[in-house]
Protein backbone atom coordinates (compact mmCIF):
# COMPACT_ATOMS: atom_id res chain seq x y z
CA UNK A 1 0.00 0.00 0.00
CA UNK A 2 1.18 3.50 -1.02
CA UNK A 3 2.43 6.26 1.67
CA UNK A 4 0.28 9.11 1.20
CA UNK A 5 2.03 11.97 1.47
CA UNK A 6 -0.01 15.61 1.38
CA UNK A 7 2.08 18.43 -0.04
CA UNK A 8 0.56 21.75 1.06
CA UNK A 9 2.29 24.52 -1.09
CA UNK A 10 1.71 27.66 1.42
CA UNK A 11 -0.45 30.91 0.59
CA UNK A 12 -2.34 31.84 -2.84
CA UNK A 13 -1.45 33.32 -6.18
CA UNK A 14 -3.70 36.17 -5.73
CA UNK A 15 -6.27 37.92 -3.07
CA UNK A 16 -6.36 35.02 -0.18
CA UNK A 17 -3.26 34.49 1.97
CA UNK A 18 -1.54 36.50 -0.84
CA UNK A 19 1.38 35.89 -1.43
CA UNK A 20 3.37 35.34 1.24
CA UNK A 21 7.08 37.11 1.14
CA UNK A 22 8.40 38.84 -1.79
CA UNK A 23 11.86 40.24 -2.54
CA UNK A 24 14.62 39.85 -5.00
CA UNK A 25 12.04 39.39 -7.68
CA UNK A 26 10.64 36.62 -5.85
CA UNK A 27 6.78 35.56 -4.60
CA UNK A 28 6.55 33.07 -2.24
CA UNK A 29 3.44 31.78 -3.41
CA UNK A 30 5.22 30.70 -6.78
CA UNK A 31 8.32 29.56 -5.46
CA UNK A 32 6.22 27.58 -2.97
CA UNK A 33 3.93 25.91 -6.02
CA UNK A 34 6.36 25.00 -8.38
CA UNK A 35 8.68 23.45 -5.70
CA UNK A 36 5.19 21.22 -4.67
CA UNK A 37 4.70 20.27 -8.16
CA UNK A 38 8.46 18.75 -8.86
CA UNK A 39 7.50 16.95 -5.66
CA UNK A 40 4.28 15.64 -6.27
CA UNK A 41 5.46 14.17 -9.86
CA UNK A 42 9.07 12.69 -8.13
CA UNK A 43 6.85 10.92 -5.43
CA UNK A 44 4.24 9.89 -8.14
CA UNK A 45 7.11 8.58 -9.79
CA UNK A 46 7.95 6.04 -7.18
CA UNK A 47 4.99 3.35 -6.69
CA UNK A 48 6.05 3.53 -3.09
CA UNK A 49 3.89 6.93 -2.62
CA UNK A 50 0.68 8.64 -3.74
CA UNK A 51 1.01 12.55 -3.52
CA UNK A 52 -1.21 15.23 -3.37
CA UNK A 53 -1.04 19.34 -3.18
CA UNK A 54 -3.35 21.82 -1.93
CA UNK A 55 -2.58 23.53 -5.30
CA UNK A 56 -2.69 21.67 -8.04
CA UNK A 57 -2.66 24.58 -10.73
CA UNK A 58 -0.91 27.60 -10.49
CA UNK A 59 -4.02 29.91 -10.32
CA UNK A 60 -5.65 27.92 -7.54
CA UNK A 61 -6.92 29.60 -4.52
CA UNK A 62 -7.58 27.82 -0.85
CA UNK A 63 -9.87 29.71 1.14
CA UNK A 64 -11.59 32.73 1.41
CA UNK A 65 -9.06 34.35 3.73
CA UNK A 66 -6.27 33.20 5.94
CA UNK A 67 -8.26 31.57 8.80
CA UNK A 68 -10.03 29.56 6.14
CA UNK A 69 -6.88 28.75 3.74
CA UNK A 70 -5.26 27.33 6.69
CA UNK A 71 -8.43 25.54 7.87
CA UNK A 72 -9.20 24.03 4.25
CA UNK A 73 -5.83 22.73 3.57
CA UNK A 74 -5.59 20.66 6.70
CA UNK A 75 -9.17 19.64 6.04
CA UNK A 76 -8.43 18.54 2.63
CA UNK A 77 -5.25 16.19 4.15
CA UNK A 78 -7.14 14.80 7.03
CA UNK A 79 -9.89 13.92 4.98
CA UNK A 80 -7.99 11.72 2.63
CA UNK A 81 -6.47 10.79 4.62
CA UNK A 82 -2.93 11.37 3.98
CA UNK A 83 0.02 9.96 5.89
CA UNK A 84 2.01 12.53 6.29
CA UNK A 85 1.85 16.34 5.49
CA UNK A 86 4.44 19.05 3.91
CA UNK A 87 3.91 22.28 3.50
CA UNK A 88 6.48 24.59 2.26
CA UNK A 89 7.25 27.85 2.33
CA UNK A 90 10.16 30.44 1.96
CA UNK A 91 11.55 33.19 4.36
CA UNK A 92 12.04 36.54 4.98
CA UNK A 93 13.86 38.76 7.06
CA UNK A 94 14.63 42.43 7.43
CA UNK A 95 18.32 41.60 7.63
CA UNK A 96 19.32 40.87 4.04
CA UNK A 97 22.11 39.02 5.71
CA UNK A 98 19.81 36.14 7.08
CA UNK A 99 19.85 32.93 5.48
CA UNK A 100 19.58 29.43 5.45
CA UNK A 101 16.95 26.17 5.54
CA UNK A 102 14.82 25.54 8.69
CA UNK A 103 11.98 22.75 9.50
CA UNK A 104 9.19 23.26 12.20
CA UNK A 105 7.32 21.07 13.93
CA UNK A 106 4.91 20.67 16.30
CA UNK A 107 6.82 19.12 18.60
CA UNK A 108 10.19 17.58 19.12
CA UNK A 109 11.10 13.07 19.62
CA UNK A 110 8.50 12.84 17.41
CA UNK A 111 7.87 10.81 13.86
CA UNK A 112 7.15 14.71 12.29
CA UNK A 113 11.01 15.51 14.25
CA UNK A 114 12.64 12.75 12.86
CA UNK A 115 11.02 13.08 9.20
CA UNK A 116 12.20 16.94 9.59
CA UNK A 117 15.89 16.22 10.68
CA UNK A 118 15.99 14.35 7.08
CA UNK A 119 14.72 16.19 4.76
CA UNK A 120 16.47 19.32 6.50
CA UNK A 121 20.03 17.61 5.73
CA UNK A 122 19.10 16.49 2.38
CA UNK A 123 17.52 20.12 1.41
CA UNK A 124 21.40 21.02 2.68
CA UNK A 125 23.28 18.85 1.16
CA UNK A 126 21.47 18.81 -2.41
CA UNK A 127 21.21 22.66 -2.53
CA UNK A 128 23.98 23.88 -0.37
CA UNK A 129 21.62 25.98 1.96
CA UNK A 130 22.51 26.65 5.70
CA UNK A 131 21.45 24.38 8.40
CA UNK A 132 19.35 26.48 10.75
CA UNK A 133 17.95 23.29 12.02
CA UNK A 134 14.68 21.88 12.88
CA UNK A 135 12.68 23.93 15.16
CA UNK A 136 9.25 23.29 17.06
CA UNK A 137 6.48 26.36 16.78
CA UNK A 138 3.20 24.58 18.40
CA UNK A 139 1.55 27.74 17.18
CA UNK A 140 1.84 27.04 13.30
CA UNK A 141 -2.19 26.27 12.49
CA UNK A 142 -1.00 23.27 9.78
CA UNK A 143 1.47 21.55 12.31
CA UNK A 144 -1.12 21.38 15.29
CA UNK A 145 -4.13 21.01 13.52
CA UNK A 146 -3.08 17.77 10.85
CA UNK A 147 -4.12 14.23 12.06
CA UNK A 148 -0.94 13.20 10.75
CA UNK A 149 2.63 13.78 11.39
CA UNK A 150 3.31 17.40 9.67
CA UNK A 151 6.56 19.02 9.02
CA UNK A 152 6.80 23.39 7.69
CA UNK A 153 9.65 23.67 5.67
CA UNK A 154 11.13 26.94 4.98
CA UNK A 155 13.33 26.19 1.98
CA UNK A 156 15.15 29.37 2.35
CA UNK A 157 15.16 33.24 2.63
CA UNK A 158 13.91 35.22 -0.19
CA UNK A 159 15.20 38.51 1.14
CA UNK A 160 18.92 37.12 0.97
CA UNK A 161 21.06 37.72 -2.32
CA UNK A 162 22.46 34.10 -2.65
CA UNK A 163 18.95 31.79 -1.26
CA UNK A 164 16.98 34.37 -3.24
CA UNK A 165 19.20 33.05 -6.81
CA UNK A 166 18.79 29.44 -5.16
CA UNK A 167 14.83 29.97 -5.00
CA UNK A 168 14.65 31.33 -8.35
CA UNK A 169 16.75 28.69 -10.12
CA UNK A 170 17.52 25.40 -8.06
CA UNK A 171 13.71 25.09 -7.44
CA UNK A 172 14.18 21.35 -8.58
CA UNK A 173 16.82 20.93 -6.64
CA UNK A 174 14.57 22.24 -3.49
CA UNK A 175 11.99 19.25 -4.45
CA UNK A 176 14.63 16.38 -4.57
CA UNK A 177 16.46 17.37 -1.49
CA UNK A 178 12.54 17.29 0.37
CA UNK A 179 12.14 13.92 -1.47
CA UNK A 180 15.86 12.41 -0.71
CA UNK A 181 14.57 13.17 2.97
CA UNK A 182 11.34 11.80 3.03
CA UNK A 183 13.24 8.33 1.01
CA UNK A 184 15.71 8.38 3.71
CA UNK A 185 13.46 8.89 6.44
CA UNK A 186 11.33 5.38 6.04
CA UNK A 187 14.91 4.12 5.21
CA UNK A 188 14.06 3.37 1.09
CA UNK A 189 17.97 5.11 0.53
Amino acid sequence: MAIKIFIDQGHNPTGTNYPGASANGLNESEVNYQVGIYLRDLLRSDPRFEARVSRPMPTTEVGTDNVTSLRERVEIANAWPADYFISIHCNSNVNPDINGTEVYIYQFYTQANWLALDVLDAIVEVVGTKNNEVRANPVFYVLRKTAMPAILVELAYLTNKSDAEKLQGDQFQFAYGIYLGILRYFDFA
